[in-house]
């Protein structure tokens, strides 16, 4: 017989190309970590140490479904990511052993209420309600980590199928390795972790009806419909 009060809420999985399901535990998002895109929204693009942010496990939208549009909010915006899957966990990593704590590589869309980010930007407070809301991380299928080169090749989003992102892995001030490591300076992280890793320049605002496709060569996609 459980000793649990409640039942216990279900446990958020995303899909693997081989064939299972990735639990997921914790959703870190690190910031700023493409040079065009921190000119777009303001910053100076200079190699500070990364920063980071969290999104609920829950917050996590899988195998195609559609994504509501959130409520409290005027402006929706789209940021393409590569995400990073933590297989086996570790704190303070060293930069050369990083990569061989990863189960594998995805792509997901960092959905953003911008319009509560910049208010908490001008007040000095948290960003939670900007990033982390329900159904913020539409995700896609993870493949291995061995599959994939990390370091390089195109990514984009396309929203109705006009081109709104594109950048190159190639372009992030830090590299996947660099900021698994940075990570795990500030918590110990632990298999069935997550990692956003920062998107390029072209954020831009979405609408009820809009379907969102997102790609990275040599990782694949993840599409969604906001309703």
């Amino acid at each position: 017989m459980s000793d649990l009060v409640i039942p216990a809420p279900p446990l958020p999985t995303v899909p693997t190309s081989t064939g299972g399901r990735f639990p997921v535990r914790r959703v870190f998002c690190v910031g700023r970590n493409y040079a065009a895109h921190a000119r777009e929204m303001g910053h100076d693009p200079d190699r500070e140490p990364p920063f980071f942010f969290t999104k609920p496990a829950d917050a996590v939208v899988v195998d195609g479904a559609d994504t509501p549009y959130p409520s409290i909010t005027e402006r929706l915006e789209h940021e393409v990511e590569l995400v990073v899957a933590i297989g086996t966990g570790g704190a303070d990593i060293a930069v050369e052993d990083a990569l061989a704590h990863l189960w594998g590589y995805t792509v997901g869309i960092d959905l953003t209420r911008r319009d509560l980010q910049a208010e908490a930007k001008r007040l000095g407070r948290p960003w939670d309600t900007a990033k982390g809301f329900d159904a913020s991380a539409p995700i896609g299928e993870l493949v291995p980590a061995a599959d994939v080169d990390p370091a390089s090749g195109p990514i984009e989003l396309r929203v109705n199928g006009a081109l709104r992102q594109s950048g190159d892995l190639a372009d992030q001030i830090w590299s996947v390795a660099e900021t698994v490591a940075e990570l795990s300076r500030f918590v110990a992280l632990a298999p069935g972790d997550l990692l956003m890793t920062g998107t390029p320049e072209g954020v831009g605002a979405l609408e009820r009806g809009d379907t969102l496709e997102g790609t990275i060569a040599g990782v694949g996609s993840v599409r969604t419909r906001i309703t």
